[in-house]
């Protein structure tokens, strides 16, 4: 069932709405206030593309086995329409970066009642995946990105999801606005799924992290129906753990390695050129041994651009 979960007027009689699928069991219970709820997440930035696939894949599958649902599936492909229809990552004409206004408040400007109605339409759910992909310039694996204040009760959950690293990380100076991070705090866990690449579809991460939702829906209850049998994730919670490949000079990154590759320390990942002199600028090598989790997809770097992340190989081993 579509519904509208909170809209505002725009000029020249236009109207912003923001809308969720509400995908009930076909048979409901007298008590359908113990049913547990799921709730599917995407689209705050507006570049970011993944889940967008991940929502329709998700709904496909429900119907095609609908009477295996045994619990409420909310899903929200487009919580920035404004930003996916510009292709726009933050929020067009106001230059903000939705992932930046919860709370929200009801009585604030347009952005701000925005973002209170989504948090008061998610708030209550079982489990939210807010689904991102990578900017533009980065393709990350499948990854759930997790902060340490609230690391006991969402490791667990994240364990469940079919994703190939889970990241434990500190608090950042603007956590306190972030969706997940406002959920979180008021006891709606939120599982922050980062893949791909910025303003495009990559398939198979998210038939990936699918198998791993339904999974996690078998572990909750809220279905009954055979799910595949998922990977156990890396896990880092040490900042040690990951080292980052910054560019020492502005040129074309070309690399040597593909994304997900394994290195030994050395290693050759790639090589900064000179495409005007034909010159090798620099050799960008590993400084550690392990995973590539995340590599340079836009090939023009300037000197500090990140052109990726390894994962210390002590690590690397799927639990």
């Amino acid at each position: 069932m579509i519904e509208t979960v909170t809209s505002v007027d725009l000029p020249i009689d236009e109207k912003l709405m923001i809308k969720k699928n509400r995908i009930c069991p076909q048979v409901m219970s007298e008590d359908d206030a113990s049913l547990k709820r799921i709730s599917i997440v995407t689209g705050i930035h507006g570049d970011e593309l993944e889940g967008q696939y991940v929502c329709y894949e998700l709904q496909r599958r429900i119907m095609e086995e609908y009477d295996n649902l045994q619990g409420i599936v909310d899903i929200y492909p487009a919580m920035n329409p404004l930003g996916i229809d510009s292709i726009t990552r933050g929020i067009p004409a106001f230059d903000l970066d939705m992932n930046r206004l919860f709370p929200g408040n009801k009585d604030g400007n347009m952005t701000e009642y925005i973002a209170a109605g989504i948090m008061e339409d998610v708030a209550g759910s079982d489990l939210v995946f807010d689904i991102h992909a990578s900017n533009i310039y980065l393709t990350e694996i499948p990854q759930i990105r997790i902060n340490e204040l609230h690391a006991e009760t969402l490791v667990p959950l994240a364990k469940l999801s079919n994703v190939d690293f889970i990241w434990v990380h500190g608090a950042s100076t603007v956590l306190g606005a972030t969706f997940a991070h406002s959920l979180n705090s008021i006891g709606t866990p939120v599982l922050v799924v980062e893949m791909g690449v910025g303003m495009r579809l990559t398939r198979e991460y998210g038939e990936q992290l699918i198998d791993g939702i339904f999974n996690t829906m078998k572990e909750l209850g809220m279905w009954k129906g055979e799910v595949p049998e998922v990977r156990s994730p890396m896990i880092s919670e040490n900042p040690e753990d990951v080292s980052y490949l910054n560019a020492s000079a502005s040129g074309l990154f070309v690399p040597e390695v593909k994304h997900g590759a394994f290195v030994s320390k050395g290693d050759l990942v790639g090589r900064i050129v000179d495409p005007l002199e034909g010159k090798v600028l620099d050799e960008v090598r590993a400084p550690q041994g392990g995973m590539l989790f995340t590599i340079r997809d836009y090939p023009i770097v300037d000197e500090g651009s990140l052109m990726g992340r390894i994962l210390n190989e002590e690590v690397c081993i799927y639990e």
